[in-house]
């Protein structure tokens, strides 16, 4: 009522209010010292929390949860250690656009720079790799510092916002006073895409004779989906879609030619190679996609579409930038050209469609005695479905499914691109099935991987989480066991995890609260996926017991030019064995 007075808050008490005004469903974190006034409140708070057993795992599934839902998502840490834990979920969040809100305890705000015990200057130390962040010392600050928090983290190009919050600015009381607007100079991101620019980019792709859509995981974020295949269905141009952006398009659609990179398919890194335009959407020339970046399609000419201009002309100078949310260009995009009398690329696209019949990556046959592990995750695709959400750890499994998997549905696909953080895919599920109750996750996971975050199955167990994570068991560190092989002589030095049955991972599963299994034939492989499919009240292990030699096929090696991809270790496509 006008002329009320404000209420009494504590600080804690605030920042619970905060977050429920902003729609803040589930929260995952740890208490400790300087976090801890924070607890009593939200002891009774609408705000589920869901208490993990490692800091780094609140931040990846408030990552896995946002990725799915959409929504910003949170961890909460204490000072000190709790919050430099959070520093490689937040990095991990930076590189790939993940809204997340992390919010810390820190020492109160007459010790700060005392070295006071757990203190740790997080802000300073996240400042590279946070969107922005907040230092709050005063009570009445933290209503103002959440609602911005939130609004920075999920608006413009999305990403992680840090909010450190004093001791006793958590206990001291304030008025409690909710902004109805935010004042912040300086912050504003643009939506709308200038109308000269797309009519360039228009009048580009009606003169070009073999265009790429170039689409990268900003179509995700802005859930342009519907514009992009409109886009497609007006142009019939090629398609590939990066490893952030598998999904976006389906992969069974006769354009889409497949991920594009250091392990992209022939047809896609053949497309951009040989490309004369690349209309390139929420795409950044990222190292792994460009190779050598003096050789990347160097007859193209360069659209470029992102909402952060930072982007654009960074690594690829663009002939025509484009700055807008891409649901937005993409559809004003769609407008323009649904009006322009448009080249046939058919020829193009039956050249490219060649490529693709003649090297899609397939299946290595099977040592004797061990399962291939490309069969294994392609079975589990087919038996899971297009429907179930994918979530992966960073490797040679991570690449595996980027091909092999069914990407027909978008965000579904969940995994670690920019940071290719090992340890993310146990904590990235359970955020992910927390975000999606009741539907299908599998985490497919390498032996490797696991072993970092696989303590999360105790969150998950006790917390009625029922994710299922598949094991690729090769007993090695395989992506850089690959590398061992392939430039280091096959000198494996520390690289041999030796792990077979040490430790054994269904029984390591079954002591944390979740079923393990075990396959090691290809007879067993449908069986225990079928058993996994029937278990929906408890999380679920399989290990899969494969070949330690398999590697991933085609590989662009580091710092060489696409052109020079090869698609076994010393055999190069044909490029010329289809007619351009």
């Amino acid at each position: 009522m006008p002329g009320e007075s404000p209420t009494i808050l504590t600080g804690a008490q605030a920042l619970v209010e905060s977050l429920e005004r902003v729609g803040v469903e589930v929260v995952f974190g740890i208490p400790g010292g300087a976090i801890l006034p924070a607890y009593d409140p939200l002891y009774d708070s609408k705000v589920r929390h869901i208490l993990v057993r490692h800091e780094q795992g609140a931040g990846h599934a408030a990552e896995g949860y946002a990725m799915v839902t959409g929504r910003v998502g949170v961890c909460i840490a204490t000072s000190g250690p709790g919050a430099t834990n959070l520093v490689t979920a937040i990095a991990d969040a930076y590189m790939d656009s993940v809204p997340i809100v992390a919010i810390t305890g820190q020492v109160t705000s007459k010790a700060i720079g005392t070295d006071a015990f757990q203190e740790a200057d997080i802000r300073g130390i996240t400042l590279p790799i946070t969107k922005h962040s907040f230092l709050v010392t005063r009570p009445e600050d933290i209503p103002h510092a959440i609602a911005a928090a939130f609004h920075i983290a999920g608006t413009g190009r999305p990403g992680p916002v840090l909010v450190d919050i004093a001791k006793d600015a958590l206990t001291n009381p304030a008025p409690f006073v909710w902004p109805e607007e935010l004042d912040l100079p300086g912050y504003h991101p643009v939506s709308k895409p200038h109308s000269k620019q797309l009519r360039e980019a228009a009048r580009l792709i009606a003169s070009a004779r073999r265009p790429v859509l170039y689409v990268g995981g900003g179509v995700v974020k802005a859930q342009a989906f519907d514009a992009l295949a409109e886009l497609v269905r007006i142009t019939k141009i090629p398609v590939v879609t990066t490893l952030m952006a598998r999904g976006a398009f389906p992969d069974s659609h006769e354009l889409n030619m497949g991920m594009p990179g250091m392990h992209g398919t022939v047809a896609a890194v053949g497309a951009l190679q040989r490309s004369d335009l690349l209309i390139t959407l929420g795409a950044r020339f990222d190292d792994r996609v460009t190779g050598k970046l003096d050789s990347f399609a160097p007859d193209a000419k360069v659209i470029h579409a992102d909402i952060d201009p930072a982007e654009i002309s960074k690594n690829r100078v663009a002939d025509v930038p484009i700055v807008g949310h891409l649901a937005e260009v993409i559809a004003e995009l769609n407008a323009l050209l649904a009006e322009t009398d448009l080249p046939d690329y058919g020829d193009w696209a039956r050249y490219l469609q060649g490529l693709r019949t003649r090297y899609t990556p397939g299946l290595e046959p099977m040592e004797e005695g061990l399962l291939s592990p490309e069969y294994v995750i392609k079975r589990l695709g087919e038996l899971a479905g297009p429907d179930a959400t994918y979530v992966t750890g960073v490797g040679q499994h991570q690449m595996w499914a980027a091909h092999l998997l069914p990407h027909e549905r978008p965000a579904r696909w969940l995994n670690s691109g920019g940071a290719g953080t090992m340890g993310y895919c146990v904590p990235a599920a359970m955020g992910a099935q927390v975000g999606r109750p009741g539907e299908v996750v599998w985490g497919i996971d390498g032996d490797g991987c696991f072993q970092m975050t696989n303590q999360e199955l105790v969150t998950c167990a006790l917390n009625d989480i029922p994710v299922k994570i598949a094991v690729m068991n090769n007993r090695s560190l395989g992506m850089v066991r690959q590398w061992q092989t392939l430039f280091y002589g096959e000198r494996y030095s520390n690289t041999n995890l030796k792990s077979h049955l040490v430790p054994d991972f269904p029984k390591l599963a079954e002591a944390m609260g979740a079923v393990g299994l075990r396959a090691e034939t290809p007879e067993e492989v449908d069986s225990v996926i079928e058993q996994a499919m029937a278990i929906n009240d408890r999380p679920v292990v399989v290990e899969f017991v494969v070949h330690k030699d398999a590697m991933v096929w085609p590989m662009v090696a580091a710092g060489t030019s696409n052109d020079d991809i090869k698609i076994a270790r010393d055999l190069a496509p044909d490029w010329e064995g289809e007619d351009l």
